[in-house]
Protein backbone atom coordinates (compact mmCIF):
# COMPACT_ATOMS: atom_id res chain seq x y z
CA UNK A 1 0.00 0.00 0.00
CA UNK A 2 2.22 2.56 -0.80
CA UNK A 3 0.13 5.02 -2.67
CA UNK A 4 -3.16 6.36 -1.87
CA UNK A 5 -6.15 4.03 -3.47
CA UNK A 6 -8.27 5.83 -5.94
CA UNK A 7 -12.36 5.34 -6.06
CA UNK A 8 -12.67 2.13 -8.39
CA UNK A 9 -16.47 1.96 -9.28
CA UNK A 10 -17.77 -1.75 -11.04
CA UNK A 11 -21.81 -1.06 -10.91
CA UNK A 12 -23.87 -0.59 -14.09
CA UNK A 13 -24.02 3.20 -14.76
CA UNK A 14 -26.99 5.18 -15.04
CA UNK A 15 -28.26 7.60 -18.00
CA UNK A 16 -30.07 10.69 -18.33
CA UNK A 17 -33.76 10.40 -20.04
CA UNK A 18 -33.60 11.47 -23.17
CA UNK A 19 -33.66 14.63 -24.62
CA UNK A 20 -37.01 13.88 -26.59
CA UNK A 21 -39.31 13.51 -23.44
CA UNK A 22 -41.11 16.42 -22.48
CA UNK A 23 -39.30 18.63 -19.86
CA UNK A 24 -40.79 18.09 -16.20
CA UNK A 25 -41.08 21.07 -13.62
CA UNK A 26 -38.23 20.80 -11.20
CA UNK A 27 -39.68 19.41 -7.76
CA UNK A 28 -38.32 22.34 -5.74
CA UNK A 29 -36.24 25.33 -7.29
CA UNK A 30 -33.86 26.55 -4.47
CA UNK A 31 -31.80 29.31 -4.20
CA UNK A 32 -28.17 29.74 -4.81
CA UNK A 33 -26.81 29.51 -1.94
CA UNK A 34 -23.79 28.72 0.07
CA UNK A 35 -24.50 25.12 1.89
CA UNK A 36 -23.56 24.94 5.72
CA UNK A 37 -22.00 21.74 7.11
CA UNK A 38 -21.20 22.61 10.41
CA UNK A 39 -20.65 20.37 12.98
CA UNK A 40 -22.39 22.06 15.98
CA UNK A 41 -25.43 23.24 14.16
CA UNK A 42 -26.73 24.35 10.90
CA UNK A 43 -26.74 28.14 9.82
CA UNK A 44 -28.67 30.02 7.80
CA UNK A 45 -27.02 30.46 4.63
CA UNK A 46 -25.24 33.82 4.27
CA UNK A 47 -24.15 34.13 0.27
CA UNK A 48 -25.53 33.76 -3.15
CA UNK A 49 -28.90 34.73 -2.24
CA UNK A 50 -29.98 35.48 -5.94
CA UNK A 51 -32.46 32.61 -6.93
CA UNK A 52 -31.42 30.25 -10.23
CA UNK A 53 -34.09 28.10 -11.15
CA UNK A 54 -31.31 26.01 -13.24
CA UNK A 55 -30.39 24.54 -9.91
CA UNK A 56 -32.57 21.47 -7.98
CA UNK A 57 -32.72 19.92 -4.71
CA UNK A 58 -33.31 16.96 -3.47
CA UNK A 59 -33.01 15.52 -0.07
CA UNK A 60 -33.57 12.81 2.29
CA UNK A 61 -32.68 10.42 4.77
CA UNK A 62 -30.00 7.81 4.84
CA UNK A 63 -27.20 5.82 7.08
CA UNK A 64 -28.90 7.82 10.42
CA UNK A 65 -28.39 10.87 8.62
CA UNK A 66 -29.78 13.18 6.00
CA UNK A 67 -28.94 14.06 2.95
CA UNK A 68 -29.18 16.65 0.42
CA UNK A 69 -28.28 17.39 -3.30
CA UNK A 70 -28.31 20.53 -5.54
CA UNK A 71 -27.89 19.46 -9.21
CA UNK A 72 -27.29 22.32 -12.05
CA UNK A 73 -30.13 21.18 -14.33
CA UNK A 74 -30.94 24.00 -16.81
CA UNK A 75 -32.71 21.55 -18.84
CA UNK A 76 -35.00 21.07 -16.67
CA UNK A 77 -35.01 17.12 -16.76
CA UNK A 78 -37.15 15.10 -14.33
CA UNK A 79 -35.37 14.08 -11.10
CA UNK A 80 -37.52 11.39 -9.71
CA UNK A 81 -34.87 9.18 -11.50
CA UNK A 82 -31.77 11.07 -9.58
CA UNK A 83 -33.69 9.90 -6.25
CA UNK A 84 -34.28 6.61 -7.08
CA UNK A 85 -30.40 6.49 -8.28
CA UNK A 86 -29.04 7.80 -4.75
CA UNK A 87 -31.61 5.59 -2.95
CA UNK A 88 -29.93 2.33 -4.25
CA UNK A 89 -26.21 3.55 -3.94
CA UNK A 90 -27.14 4.36 -0.37
CA UNK A 91 -28.84 1.14 0.50
CA UNK A 92 -26.04 -0.93 -1.07
CA UNK A 93 -23.15 1.00 1.19
CA UNK A 94 -25.83 0.27 4.01
CA UNK A 95 -26.21 -3.34 2.85
CA UNK A 96 -22.54 -4.39 2.57
CA UNK A 97 -20.75 -1.71 5.38
CA UNK A 98 -23.23 -1.13 8.33
CA UNK A 99 -22.94 -2.82 11.46
CA UNK A 100 -26.32 -1.38 12.57
CA UNK A 101 -28.04 -3.92 9.91
CA UNK A 102 -27.67 -7.25 11.21
CA UNK A 103 -27.65 -8.63 7.64
CA UNK A 104 -25.29 -6.50 6.34
CA UNK A 105 -21.59 -8.09 5.14
CA UNK A 106 -19.39 -6.67 7.73
CA UNK A 107 -21.82 -7.74 10.50
CA UNK A 108 -21.94 -11.13 8.97
CA UNK A 109 -17.94 -10.43 9.62
CA UNK A 110 -18.21 -9.63 12.67
CA UNK A 111 -20.21 -12.72 13.73
CA UNK A 112 -18.08 -15.26 12.03
CA UNK A 113 -16.26 -18.18 13.72
CA UNK A 114 -11.91 -18.37 13.48
CA UNK A 115 -10.80 -18.80 10.55
CA UNK A 116 -14.20 -18.45 8.55
CA UNK A 117 -13.71 -16.25 5.21
CA UNK A 118 -15.58 -14.15 3.69
CA UNK A 119 -15.52 -12.62 -0.03
CA UNK A 120 -15.89 -8.73 0.09
CA UNK A 121 -18.03 -6.83 -2.56
CA UNK A 122 -15.53 -4.70 -4.77
CA UNK A 123 -16.86 -1.54 -2.72
CA UNK A 124 -16.79 -3.05 0.38
CA UNK A 125 -13.27 -4.34 -0.73
CA UNK A 126 -11.95 -1.09 -1.90
CA UNK A 127 -12.92 0.68 1.16
CA UNK A 128 -11.24 -2.23 3.54
CA UNK A 129 -7.74 -1.32 1.47
CA UNK A 130 -8.23 2.51 1.83
CA UNK A 131 -8.89 2.36 5.53
CA UNK A 132 -5.93 -0.11 5.90
CA UNK A 133 -3.91 2.06 3.69
CA UNK A 134 -4.50 5.18 6.48
CA UNK A 135 -3.68 2.86 9.41
CA UNK A 136 -0.51 1.87 7.98
CA UNK A 137 0.45 5.32 7.03
CA UNK A 138 -0.76 7.23 10.48
CA UNK A 139 0.38 4.12 12.76
CA UNK A 140 -2.96 3.13 13.70
CA UNK A 141 -4.47 6.39 14.46
CA UNK A 142 -7.19 5.04 12.03
CA UNK A 143 -8.33 1.65 12.62
CA UNK A 144 -11.08 0.14 10.86
CA UNK A 145 -10.97 -3.27 13.43
CA UNK A 146 -12.07 -1.95 16.51
CA UNK A 147 -15.73 -2.31 16.21
CA UNK A 148 -15.47 -4.19 19.76
CA UNK A 149 -14.21 -1.47 21.57
CA UNK A 150 -16.52 1.23 20.14
CA UNK A 151 -19.58 -1.04 21.32
CA UNK A 152 -17.94 -1.27 24.43
CA UNK A 153 -17.68 2.38 25.12
CA UNK A 154 -21.54 2.51 24.21
CA UNK A 155 -20.67 4.23 20.81
CA UNK A 156 -21.77 1.44 18.74
CA UNK A 157 -25.08 -0.13 17.60
CA UNK A 158 -27.93 -0.19 20.02
CA UNK A 159 -31.46 -0.68 19.33
CA UNK A 160 -32.53 3.37 20.38
CA UNK A 161 -29.76 5.08 18.34
CA UNK A 162 -31.53 8.26 20.01
CA UNK A 163 -31.10 7.04 23.84
CA UNK A 164 -28.63 9.13 25.35
CA UNK A 165 -24.98 7.51 26.62
CA UNK A 166 -25.00 5.19 29.44
CA UNK A 167 -22.54 7.82 30.92
CA UNK A 168 -20.03 5.46 32.03
CA UNK A 169 -16.62 4.16 31.41
CA UNK A 170 -15.55 0.73 30.91
CA UNK A 171 -13.34 -1.53 32.94
CA UNK A 172 -9.71 -1.39 32.09
CA UNK A 173 -9.27 -5.07 31.70
CA UNK A 174 -12.24 -5.62 28.94
CA UNK A 175 -10.04 -2.85 27.34
CA UNK A 176 -6.91 -4.77 27.47
CA UNK A 177 -8.64 -7.94 26.42
CA UNK A 178 -10.10 -6.43 23.37
CA UNK A 179 -7.27 -4.50 22.54
CA UNK A 180 -5.78 -8.25 22.38
CA UNK A 181 -7.81 -9.09 19.71
CA UNK A 182 -8.31 -5.70 18.16
CA UNK A 183 -5.86 -4.19 15.06
CA UNK A 184 -5.71 -3.98 11.93
CA UNK A 185 -2.48 -6.49 11.90
CA UNK A 186 -4.55 -9.36 12.65
CA UNK A 187 -6.61 -8.88 9.65
CA UNK A 188 -6.03 -12.07 7.43
CA UNK A 189 -6.65 -10.31 4.02
CA UNK A 190 -5.92 -10.97 0.34
CA UNK A 191 -6.37 -8.28 -1.77
CA UNK A 192 -6.36 -10.08 -4.97
CA UNK A 193 -9.08 -12.78 -3.80
CA UNK A 194 -11.21 -9.88 -1.79
CA UNK A 195 -11.24 -12.82 0.24
CA UNK A 196 -11.13 -11.79 4.30
CA UNK A 197 -10.58 -14.59 7.34
CA UNK A 198 -12.10 -14.02 10.71
CA UNK A 199 -8.83 -14.36 12.83
CA UNK A 200 -11.37 -14.30 15.85
CA UNK A 201 -13.01 -11.96 18.00
CA UNK A 202 -12.28 -9.10 15.52
CA UNK A 203 -15.36 -6.44 14.58
CA UNK A 204 -14.90 -4.43 11.61
CA UNK A 205 -16.17 -0.95 11.83
CA UNK A 206 -16.37 1.19 8.57
CA UNK A 207 -18.05 4.19 10.26
CA UNK A 208 -14.98 6.58 9.87
CA UNK A 209 -14.98 6.06 6.04
CA UNK A 210 -18.19 4.44 5.01
CA UNK A 211 -20.13 7.80 4.32
CA UNK A 212 -17.40 9.35 2.39
CA UNK A 213 -17.48 6.42 0.02
CA UNK A 214 -21.23 6.75 -0.42
CA UNK A 215 -21.17 10.31 -1.50
CA UNK A 216 -17.95 9.78 -4.10
CA UNK A 217 -19.99 6.48 -5.21
CA UNK A 218 -23.28 8.48 -5.73
CA UNK A 219 -21.42 11.31 -7.33
CA UNK A 220 -19.42 8.85 -9.97
CA UNK A 221 -22.89 7.67 -11.14
CA UNK A 222 -24.09 10.99 -11.04
CA UNK A 223 -21.50 11.74 -13.40
CA UNK A 224 -21.79 8.69 -15.22
CA UNK A 225 -25.37 9.48 -16.20
CA UNK A 226 -24.34 13.01 -17.40
CA UNK A 227 -24.94 15.34 -14.66
CA UNK A 228 -22.41 17.80 -15.44
CA UNK A 229 -22.25 19.51 -11.80
CA UNK A 230 -23.53 19.17 -8.58
CA UNK A 231 -22.97 19.52 -4.62
CA UNK A 232 -24.35 16.37 -2.58
CA UNK A 233 -23.80 16.63 1.01
CA UNK A 234 -24.58 13.25 3.31
CA UNK A 235 -24.41 13.75 7.14
CA UNK A 236 -21.65 16.71 6.76
CA UNK A 237 -19.82 15.11 4.25
CA UNK A 238 -19.54 16.95 1.12
CA UNK A 239 -18.34 16.80 -2.52
CA UNK A 240 -18.95 19.64 -5.40
CA UNK A 241 -18.08 18.54 -9.32
CA UNK A 242 -18.30 21.46 -12.10
CA UNK A 243 -19.57 24.69 -11.72
CA UNK A 244 -22.89 26.37 -11.38
CA UNK A 245 -25.13 27.66 -13.71
CA UNK A 246 -23.64 30.65 -14.11
CA UNK A 247 -20.14 29.31 -13.75
CA UNK A 248 -19.36 30.48 -10.61
CA UNK A 249 -18.06 27.60 -8.38
CA UNK A 250 -20.38 26.21 -5.33
CA UNK A 251 -19.38 27.47 -2.00
CA UNK A 252 -19.06 26.05 1.06
CA UNK A 253 -20.07 27.42 4.25
CA UNK A 254 -17.81 25.50 7.59
CA UNK A 255 -19.49 26.72 10.74
CA UNK A 256 -17.69 26.75 13.45
CA UNK A 257 -20.04 26.99 16.13
CA UNK A 258 -19.65 27.76 20.63
CA UNK A 259 -18.61 24.90 22.61
CA UNK A 260 -20.02 26.76 25.85
CA UNK A 261 -23.03 29.17 26.82
CA UNK A 262 -20.39 31.64 27.58
CA UNK A 263 -18.43 31.41 24.41
CA UNK A 264 -18.48 33.67 21.31
CA UNK A 265 -19.22 32.28 17.90
CA UNK A 266 -16.50 31.99 15.38
CA UNK A 267 -16.93 32.90 12.15
CA UNK A 268 -17.61 30.53 10.05
CA UNK A 269 -15.41 29.64 6.92
CA UNK A 270 -16.99 30.06 3.45
CA UNK A 271 -15.10 28.09 0.85
CA UNK A 272 -15.51 28.01 -2.88
CA UNK A 273 -14.45 24.86 -4.47
CA UNK A 274 -15.63 23.38 -8.33
CA UNK A 275 -13.90 19.93 -7.94
CA UNK A 276 -13.79 18.16 -4.32
CA UNK A 277 -14.75 17.18 -0.99
CA UNK A 278 -14.93 18.02 2.23
CA UNK A 279 -15.86 16.13 5.68
CA UNK A 280 -15.76 16.97 9.12
CA UNK A 281 -14.50 14.88 12.26
CA UNK A 282 -15.91 16.31 15.57
CA UNK A 283 -17.33 15.39 18.85
CA UNK A 284 -20.25 18.11 19.54
CA UNK A 285 -23.13 15.45 19.87
CA UNK A 286 -21.26 12.02 20.27
CA UNK A 287 -19.77 12.60 23.82
CA UNK A 288 -20.63 12.26 27.49
CA UNK A 289 -19.28 13.64 29.97
CA UNK A 290 -18.38 11.56 33.68
CA UNK A 291 -16.48 13.46 36.56
CA UNK A 292 -16.06 16.97 35.00
CA UNK A 293 -14.00 14.85 32.07
CA UNK A 294 -15.33 14.88 28.53
CA UNK A 295 -15.75 11.32 26.86
CA UNK A 296 -15.45 11.83 23.16
CA UNK A 297 -16.97 9.11 20.82
CA UNK A 298 -13.59 9.18 18.86
CA UNK A 299 -11.41 6.35 20.24
CA UNK A 300 -7.89 6.07 19.72
CA UNK A 301 -7.34 2.72 18.78
CA UNK A 302 -3.12 2.62 19.91
CA UNK A 303 -4.74 3.15 23.64
CA UNK A 304 -8.53 1.99 23.51
CA UNK A 305 -9.22 5.26 25.10
CA UNK A 306 -11.18 8.34 23.81
CA UNK A 307 -8.86 11.19 22.34
CA UNK A 308 -8.22 13.46 25.42
CA UNK A 309 -6.75 16.61 23.70
CA UNK A 310 -8.73 19.82 23.23
CA UNK A 311 -9.96 19.29 19.00
CA UNK A 312 -13.51 20.01 18.85
CA UNK A 313 -13.85 19.50 15.01
CA UNK A 314 -11.10 18.69 12.14
CA UNK A 315 -12.43 19.77 8.65
CA UNK A 316 -10.52 18.24 5.62
CA UNK A 317 -10.36 19.08 1.73
CA UNK A 318 -9.70 16.30 -0.76
CA UNK A 319 -9.81 15.06 -4.23
CA UNK A 320 -12.24 12.05 -3.29
CA UNK A 321 -14.59 12.37 0.00
CA UNK A 322 -13.77 8.98 0.99
CA UNK A 323 -10.28 10.08 1.64
CA UNK A 324 -11.87 13.26 3.02
CA UNK A 325 -13.69 11.23 5.79
CA UNK A 326 -10.70 9.10 7.04
CA UNK A 327 -8.18 11.91 7.37
CA UNK A 328 -10.75 13.90 9.30
CA UNK A 329 -10.88 10.37 11.51
CA UNK A 330 -6.88 10.53 11.44
CA UNK A 331 -6.40 14.00 12.35
CA UNK A 332 -9.00 14.10 14.97
CA UNK A 333 -7.02 11.46 17.04
CA UNK A 334 -3.22 12.11 16.41
CA UNK A 335 -4.33 15.96 17.57
CA UNK A 336 -3.69 19.56 17.48
CA UNK A 337 -0.01 18.98 17.40
CA UNK A 338 0.77 15.23 15.66
CA UNK A 339 -2.02 16.15 13.54
CA UNK A 340 -0.96 19.11 12.17
CA UNK A 341 2.86 17.74 11.93
CA UNK A 342 1.25 14.41 9.99
CA UNK A 343 -0.43 16.75 7.53
CA UNK A 344 2.19 18.87 6.80
CA UNK A 345 4.05 15.88 5.95
CA UNK A 346 2.14 14.45 3.67
CA UNK A 347 0.04 17.91 2.42
CA UNK A 348 -3.33 17.65 3.53
CA UNK A 349 -5.38 20.20 3.58
CA UNK A 350 -7.13 20.86 6.67
CA UNK A 351 -8.51 23.19 9.82
CA UNK A 352 -8.41 22.02 13.20
CA UNK A 353 -10.60 23.60 15.65
CA UNK A 354 -10.24 23.67 19.27
CA UNK A 355 -12.97 23.65 22.19
CA UNK A 356 -13.49 27.08 23.87
CA UNK A 357 -13.74 26.81 27.14
CA UNK A 358 -15.01 29.59 30.19
CA UNK A 359 -11.66 31.16 30.66
CA UNK A 360 -10.70 31.29 26.55
CA UNK A 361 -14.25 32.17 24.81
CA UNK A 362 -12.69 32.25 21.19
CA UNK A 363 -11.86 28.27 19.85
CA UNK A 364 -8.46 28.04 18.61
CA UNK A 365 -8.24 27.34 14.84
CA UNK A 366 -5.52 26.02 12.90
CA UNK A 367 -5.10 25.90 9.06
CA UNK A 368 -2.56 23.69 7.40
CA UNK A 369 -0.22 25.05 4.79
CA UNK A 370 -2.27 22.90 2.24
CA UNK A 371 -5.64 24.67 2.96
CA UNK A 372 -3.52 27.97 3.17
CA UNK A 373 -2.41 27.28 -0.21
CA UNK A 374 -5.77 26.03 -1.60
CA UNK A 375 -8.36 28.89 0.16
CA UNK A 376 -6.18 31.51 1.35
CA UNK A 377 -5.33 32.35 5.03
Amino acid sequence: MTSTPRVRFDASLWKLPSQAAPPAQPTVAQPAQAVNFGVQRWRPASLQHQQDGRIHRLSGQTMGTHWSLRLANPDYLPMAPVQVLLQQVFDDVIAQMSNWEADSVISRFNRSEPGQALVLPAECAHVLEAALHWAELSGAAMDPSMGGLVSLWGFGPRQNPLQPHQGQTPAAQDIARLLQTSGYQHLQWNAQTRQLRQPGGLELDFCGIAKGFAVDWAVHKLKAAGWAAGLLEVGGELRSWGQRPDERPWQVQLGTGAVTKTARDSEPLVVATKDGAFATSGDFWHQFRLDGRRYSHTLDPRTGWPVAHDLASVTVFHAECMHADALATVLTVLGPDEGMDFARQHAIAAVLSSHSDEVVADRRVLKTPAWINQFGA
